[in-house]
């Protein structure tokens, strides 16, 4: 018979470990530097994450009280200093630092060239809001660049066929970590854009900065910004960011909620589509009740009841234009007669041949004033006019001698050659 007083439970064992590492007094104070890794922030103010170098990692844990002191902030990447006490907890077992002071030891090399590539595709308008695609409302056909297996594509496939199962989804299977990752989803990225899709989504799971990497490089940045396709970025959790979620259409902050983002509630639609039919039911009673309303009051008006009256309204409106017309004309002809009566009373009419002898004496009044001063009739009475050049000379200073001039007379011109010339 086996004696199981001999066997501790792991709650004995755990606490007695715990005690070990508090009573060791080189384990109170312990001075650490290495690599932030797989940071979380806690809503209480707790930071977890683990300490890293090239080789081991520990867990470490900074309480609310420290983590207040702190003056820049924790990311993954970041080199740190790190003073605390190494412990058990108890509960899990696992040993960990309880750190009380940490400071910057510089930014890990992921951290600077995250920060840099940011920077030159920032410059290079690969973020500009003016190139993000819309997503479309109501799409068919999705696309899925991520791994085969894991909690990202399971989590995505699972949201779409419940929120949204008539869209068909078309998994292009990528690596998503290590070496090769970044060369294979651009290649995925480039096949997916032969599949006439009205969106694709790309990414992968939680995971270190080491582990999201492969959406960190510039290759996969320029491929989804090139892409024809609506892209949603899913990369890892809520506080993860990457290269891939600025450049991308929409970034989501986790695989699920990027499957909530690609696809329409059926249930939402149903109930929106239940409130049309409900509202085009009563549009359409509201329009016949209307048009029977309008149809009576057609049928009672007193026009279809009494038709005739129009006819006569309209025949006695058209007697009376005929009136006015006739009344207009008569007027008309009765002023032209008027005016016809005054022009054959008129005194020309009466007297024509007074208006003849009027107009003749006129005119010879005219023609007794053109003779006079009519320069012909000037050289009648022994006058000449004297002209060089075809212009009539009117001084003896305009004149020199030998010069060759032309006179004109009643009745003819003469030229002459002046030989002498005297002024008065």
């Amino acid at each position: 018979m086996n004696n199981s007083s001999k066997y501790l439970s792991v709650s004995v064992i755990n606490r007695y470990l715990k005690d070990q590492f508090d009573r060791n007094e080189h384990l109170r104070c312990v001075f650490l530097k290495g690599e932030i890794s797989n940071f979380k922030g806690h809503t209480t103010g707790h930071l977890y994450f683990s300490l890293k170098d090239e080789t081991s990692k520990i867990n470490a844990i900074m309480f609310s009280r420290y983590a207040t002191k702190l003056n820049f902030k924790p990311v993954d990447g970041t080199k740190v200093l790190v003073m605390g006490r190494i412990g058990v907890y108890e509960a899990t077992g696992s040993y960990q630092i309880y750190i009380e002071d940490m400071q910057e030891d510089g930014v890990g090399n992921l951290y600077i060239a995250f920060e840099k590539l940011k920077e030159k595709l920032a410059n290079e308008g690969l973020f500009n809001p003016k190139y993000k695609k819309v997503l479309p409302k109501y799409p068919t056909k999705i696309g899925i660049v991520t791994a085969p297996t894991g909690a990202a594509i399971k989590d995505i496939l699972s949201t779409i066929k419940r929120r949204y199962p008539i869209c068909e989804t078309i998994l292009f299977p990528s690596l998503v970590q290590g070496e090769y990752a970044a060369p294979d989803i651009v290649r995925n990225i480039k096949r997916a854009e032969n599949h006439d899709l009205d969106l694709l989504i790309v990414g992968r799971g939680g995971g270190s900065i080491e582990d999201l990497w492969a959406f960190n490089e510039e290759i996969v940045a320029r491929a989804i910004f090139e892409c024809t396709i609506p892209v949603i970025s899913a990369v890892g959790h809520e506080i993860d960011f990457t290269i891939a979620d600025f450049v991308a259409d929409h970034r989501a902050p986790t695989p699920t909620g990027a499957a909530e983002m690609a696809v329409p509630d059926i249930n939402d639609l149903k109930k929106y589509l239940n409130q049309l039919k409900i509202r085009l039911g009563e549009a359409v009673r509201k329009q016949v009740n209307y048009q029977k309303l309008y149809l009576e009051s057609i049928k009672n008006s007193f026009v279809i009841k009494n038709p005739m009256i129009m006819y006569d309204n309209k025949r006695q409106k058209l007697d009376i234009l005929l009136s006015n017309i006739i009344d207009s004309m008569n007027l008309y002809i009765t002023k032209e007669h008027h005016r016809l009566d005054k022009i054959k009373e008129s005194y020309v009419l009466k007297n024509p041949k007074l208006l003849y002898e009027d107009k003749k004496h006129k005119f010879a009044n005219i023609i007794e004033k053109l003779e006079l001063v009519n320069p012909l009739g000037v050289l009648k009475r022994g006058y000449a006019v004297t002209y060089i050049n075809s212009k009539v000379v009117s001084s003896v200073k305009s004149i020199k001698k030998d010069a060759n001039i032309t006179i004109r007379l009643q009745d003819g011109t003469m030229t002459a050659t002046v030989n002498k010339i005297e002024e008065i």
